[in-house]
């Protein structure tokens, strides 16, 4: 039973006392001291209408003052009753009848991926998740939650797994089980999963990793601690790329780099158009992807100028993306990594970058071992102490979003050049963070939700960014044929970033490369333009 049920059910039981005990001490009164006797049921009738306020029948004038004491008291009883009781105890119930209820039983879909728990950890999850059509179905034992899930159009179905009334079928209909709740919490899921006989994968994420292995040892197929990830791609996105503003991870065997440059005031491209730069013929790099003024277009046409500050999205080698940031003005390497903040991630971003051997400076407001200045990572004062103006990259590793963003704003303002690396709970806030001057914004929606898509789709096409995808087609269409001739990024907004041929991967070529039969090849592009590619070029699904 609900809490507003019992209320009301208090509430009524009650009501019949109170009525009992004020008409026997108001027909008491009447007799012995207005000596004016009432029978208990007109005295009855009397403490009804006086605590509803509907009235005092025959009964509206008293001598004592003991009796003008009581029905004054009676009063305001009732009053207290008709606009504090009332709202507090009988709303509440009738609004719970009333609202739609929360289904707590699995529904008929079958082969669907259930989240247990929800949380921005599993947002980009389930965007993959719907762009591959799978089914998901979101288990939440918090009803508020719940119930936001509900209203934001989400398969939701709330319950208590340790309940009497849990439903076992929610288990083991589902393909496959994401927990995602405490530490704690995801190890009884996992237990009661594997002994109700659900022998699916199940992928659990916990913040501590000495957890791991138990969760490992109570059924779980893979874990993984999505914080750490974080940690260690924003420390990755830092060490060694600071020079060329060069974020980003290594594909196919290390052939094929993807990176992110912040367009500098001094570069040579500021003012030019994209054709005119001709990036990919003097670098061998391809510009899939531009952010200006906080916005991500996922197509840069060749007319688009290149403006100070943007930053631009670029896929090839190692080689290519160098040449890239020598033309985007690369900054000096020297000076320590600044940290703002110590929690969690914020120490393994420093562990990670002192076993690289870098230097870092910490600031976080609470005194601790390894923390280097104390203080306010918003005070400007603060920041000048720590060596800011020396830093040879700011990383913000404050887990609360709205702080980080502001620090953001706030480095950026006194340091205009300087590379800023944020970490982000929210995947929708990472534009905000662009916008506000960050040349990096990772989610940990983004790392949890690329791990758990590789795991549970086997999903052979890697993400950019939210919007890009870099996927693999057959050569369908475009073998034996120049590249500037398929007119690939007229026709599709694709972009070719690789081909592997046999045994060798093939980066650096020019609009003259001609592809082969066999050849597999890599492209860059939105859900749109792949799609449009697949319509241009038939046939070439064959391999994705």
């Amino acid at each position: 039973m609900s809490t507003s049920s019992r209320r009301v059910l208090l509430l009524i039981g009650s009501l019949p006392g109170l009525l009992f005990v004020l008409a026997t001490i108001y027909m008491l009164g009447m007799e012995h001291l207005e000596h004016d006797p009432r029978t208990f049921s007109e005295s009855f009738a009397w403490a009804s209408e006086t605590l509803s306020s509907t009235g005092y029948g025959h009964d509206s004038h008293w001598e004592h003052p003991a009796m003008v004491a009581l029905a004054t008291t009676v009063q305001f009883l009732g009053m207290s009753v008709a606009f504090l009781v009332f709202p507090l105890l009988v709303m509440p119930y009738f609004e719970q009848r009333f609202e739609g209820r929360l289904p707590r039983t699995a529904p008929r879909l079958r082969d669907y991926i259930l989240i247990y728990r929800w949380s921005p950890a599993v947002e980009s999850l389930l965007d993959e998740l719907e762009r591959a059509k799978v089914p998901t179905l979101l288990f939440e034992e918090e009803e508020a939650v719940a119930r936001r899930l509900r209203d934001r159009g989400l398969p939701v179905v709330y319950g208590v797994l340790e309940d009497d009334d849990f439903d076992p079928q929610l288990l083991l209909r589902a393909r496959a089980i994401v927990a995602n709740g405490s530490d704690p919490a995801n190890g009884s899921m996992v237990l009661v999963a594997r002994q109700l006989g659900y022998e699916g994968d199940i992928v659990a994420l916990v913040d501590e990793p000495l957890h791991r292995r138990p969760m490992m040892l109570q059924g779980a197929t893979a874990v993984y601690t999505p914080g750490h990830v974080q940690a260690a791609a924003l420390a990755g996105l830092a060490h060694g790329r600071a020079t060329s503003r060069l974020i980003g991870i290594q594909h196919l065997g290390g052939k094929l780099e993807t990176g992110e440059l912040r367009v500098h005031r001094d570069s040579v491209l500021v003012g030019q158009t994209v054709a005119a730069a001709d990036i990919r013929r003097r670098t061998g790099a391809t510009v899939v992807g531009q952010w200006q003024g906080g916005e991500f277009s996922a197509r840069v046409p060749g007319s688009a100028v290149l403006e100070a500050g943007a930053i631009l999205m670029a896929v090839g080698s190692t080689g290519a993306l160098q040449r890239l940031g020598e033309l985007v003005k690369p900054l000096s390497v020297q000076g320590p990594f600044l940290v703002l903040g110590y929690g969690a991630v914020g120490r393994k971003v420093v562990q990670f970058l002192q076993d690289a051997g870098e230097t870092t400076v910490v600031i976080d407001r609470v005194a601790a071992e390894g923390v280097d200045v104390v203080g306010d990572a918003l005070d400007p004062v603060v920041l000048r102490s720590a060596g800011l103006y020396e830093a040879r990259a700011a990383i913000l590793a404050v887990a609360d979003d709205s702080t980080n963003l502001f620090t953001t704003a706030i480095v950026r303002d006194l340091v205009p050049e300087i590379p800023i690396i944020a970490r982000v709970a929210h995947v929708d806030h990472v534009e905000r963070f662009h916008r506000a001057g960050a040349d990096f914004a990772l989610s940990l929606g983004q790392v949890a939700g690329e791990i758990l898509a590789a795991k549970l789709l086997g999903d052979d096409w890697i993400s950019l960014e939210a919007r890009l995808k870099l996927v693999h087609v057959d050569s369908a269409g475009l073998a034996g044929h120049k590249l500037s001739e398929s007119r690939v990024g007229a026709k599709t907004g694709c972009s070719v970033v690789a081909v592997t041929r046999a045994d060798e991967v093939i980066v650096d070529f020019s609009e003259d490369f001609v592809p082969k039969a066999g050849d597999r090849v890599y492209l860059c592009g939105s859900e749109d333009d792949i799609t449009r590619y697949y319509d241009a070029f038939p046939g070439a699904r064959a391999a994705g």
